[in-house]
Formats: C-alpha cells, sequence, structure tokens
C-alpha cells in the first residue's frame, strides 16, 4: 500500500448516498419477514453482485431466531457453519426450530435456504438476564479512531480503486458501517507480520435504541475482519488475488451490552492454520474498555497464483 500523507481523496460524488440512508438500508437488510409459523425470509442487498457476505446471513438467522424467543432473553452465544455460497441474485428462507426453552436459557436452530438447497445451519442460545460473578481480559492500548483513516480512504488514496472493476468495487464505496485499522500495513497484508489485527468499527449514523438490532449489527460486522488475520503472516491479501478463502464456521458470545453506533474496538489473532483451514479469533472491546463480545472462526485458506490485473 502506498503513502497515506500524499494527497487528499478524490470528493465523494453526487450520488453517494448519506450516512444516514446507509444505515437504514442496512437496518432495512438486517430485518426479516414472517412467512408462515417460524419461518421468515431474508431480503436481497440492494445492488448485490456475486455471493452473499457471511455476516448477513448470521445476522439475519440471529433475527429470526430472536422473532421466537421472548424479549427478556437476550442472546448470549451462537454457531454457524457456512454449507455452501450465498446468491445475492435470491432473497434467503430461514426455518426456526424452537429446540428448548427452560427457566433461564432457550435454543433456537436455525437453517437458511436458498435455490440449491440450505447455505447455513445456525444455532443460539439465550438467557435471562441475571448477576453473577466477573472478570475480563483488559483491552490493548492503541490509538484511537479520530487519528485513523478508514479502509475506504486508505484504499482511495492507494489508487486501488483504479484497479479493481470487479464485484471487489463494493469496498471503495461508502459503507454503512465504517471500518478504520490501527495498522493499516498490517492490514493490507504484508509477507511475515505478525498474525494479529485491530481495527475500529461502527454504523455511519445513529441507530434506533433496539438492544437486539444493535447484537445483529454486530453479528454481521463481526466477519470482516476475521478470516484474513491468519492469511496475514503468509502474505496472502484479497486484493493481490493470491488467496482463495471462505469462512467454514462462525461463532460470537455476547457478553455486556453495547452500541454499535458508538465506536468498539475488534482485535483479532490467528494461532494457527494448516491443511487449507486458518483459525482466527477475535475480541471486541468499547472505547471505556468493556469487552462486550468475542467471536472465532475457521475458514478455507489456499493459495493460488497471481492473476494478471
Amino acid at each position: 500500500m502506498t503513502d497515506t500523507t500524499s494527497a487528499p481523496p478524490p470528493a465523494a460524488e453526487q450520488t453517494d448516498p448519506t450516512p444516514e440512508q446507509l444505515v437504514a438500508e442496512l437496518v432495512a437488510l438486517l430485518d426479516v419477514a414472517s412467512t408462515g409459523a417460524d419461518h421468515f425470509r431474508g431480503r436481497r442487498k440492494d445492488g448485490g453482485l456475486g455471493r452473499v457476505f457471511g455476516g448477513q446471513v448470521i445476522a439475519q438467522a440471529l433475527v429470526s431466531a430472536e422473532r421466537t424467543v421472548a424479549e427478556d432473553r437476550a442472546v448470549h452465544s451462537l454457531h454457524a457453519y457456512f454449507l455452501r455460497g450465498g446468491d445475492e441474485d435470491h432473497e434467503i428462507d430461514f426455518e426456526v426450530a424452537r429446540d428448548f426453552d427452560g427457566n433461564s436459557f432457550s435454543n433456537r436452530r436455525v437453517v437458511a435456504r436458498q435455490p440449491g438447497g440450505p447455505i447455513l445451519n445456525f444455532t443460539a442460545s439465550f438467557q435471562r438476564a441475571e448477576e453473577g460473578v466477573h472478570h475480563q481480559q483488559p483491552m490493548p492500548e492503541v490509538p484511537g479512531p479520530e487519528s485513523l483513516l478508514s479502509v475506504r480512504e486508505l484504499l482511495l488514496r492507494s489508487g486501488a480503486a483504479n484497479h479493481h472493476s470487479d464485484g471487489r468495487g463494493r469496498m471503495f464505496r461508502p459503507q454503512a458501517i465504517e471500518l478504520r485499522p490501527v495498522n493499516p500495513a498490517r492490514w493490507g497484508g504484508f509477507d511475515n507480520a505478525e498474525p494479529r489485527q485491530e481495527m475500529w468499527f461502527r454504523a455511519v449514523a445513529p441507530l434506533p435504541d433496539d438492544a437486539r438490532l444493535h447484537r445483529a449489527i454486530l453479528a454481521y460486522a463481526s466477519d470482516f475482519t476475521l478470516l484474513s488475520t491468519a492469511a496475514i503472516p503468509h502474505g496472502l491479501n484479497f486484493f493481490k488475488r493470491n488467496i482463495q478463502a471462505a469462512s467454514l464456521d462462525h461463532a460470537v458470545w455476547f457478553h455486556e451490552p453495547f452500541r454499535a453506533d458508538d465506536w468498539l474496538l475488534y482485535t483479532t489473532d490467528s494461532p494457527w492454520a494448516g491443511h487449507g483451514r486458518g483459525y482466527n479469533r477475535g475480541r471486541i472491546y468499547t472505547r471505556d474498555g468493556r469487552l462486550v463480545a468475542e467471536a472465532a472462526q475457521e475458514g478455507l485458506i489456499r493459495r493460488k497464483l497471481e492473476k494478471p490485473a
């Protein structure tokens, strides 16, 4: 990646949506419509191109499961297995099974389907709020988001937008969730770097005061940078076209309340990779250092020859 202190990025086009419009579109995308008893349908992303983003399927599956659970029970963990790549040309159907409702916990199982078969198996556990002992791993010391450039700004300044006219061009458009990497060099996938990264993220406009919506957006965002962490020490990067990657499974644990329209720090590391797979784990903190969620993911990582631009 080139020097980020060069001339400022090009001005946004007049056709760019406002932050409020972007967030409204994300909120609508993560909503699901009831199609019958414990059956729901998730929207396709407007202007979508190619494979459905895994975080979208996870978030819509979570919203579907939550529609069948009492409001006094919040999700504390979810586990998902990706079976097939989703197609953005189609909506997604979600079938929920009410496996368990106890005094304190509820469990739901969800199958996400598109033409061609299931694309995701998903389970989530919900708990009635209660008090208990507490400890947490402290947040690492990193620069605040105000001193950092967003992923979009870094890409525009690097000139990378001129070389990607395919589906990856979406990364150069304004997004509903802004990402600001703490170490842009590590995020860029240089060789022999330590397999860890830190990324600030938040929704770009205020969200409704709905805790379930904030959890759905965190689940959506938890898929952004997790898998790429395992690729860092090997010089593999999506923009270099030298990697074949896909999520295999994904888990999120929700610990504490938070707002997805306030800055959250996503710190990830990869303790192992091998046999065509990479294992990654992440912790999500608020600005004041509270550990509010954690994630883990194993994904397919294969080296491939670089294609000409």
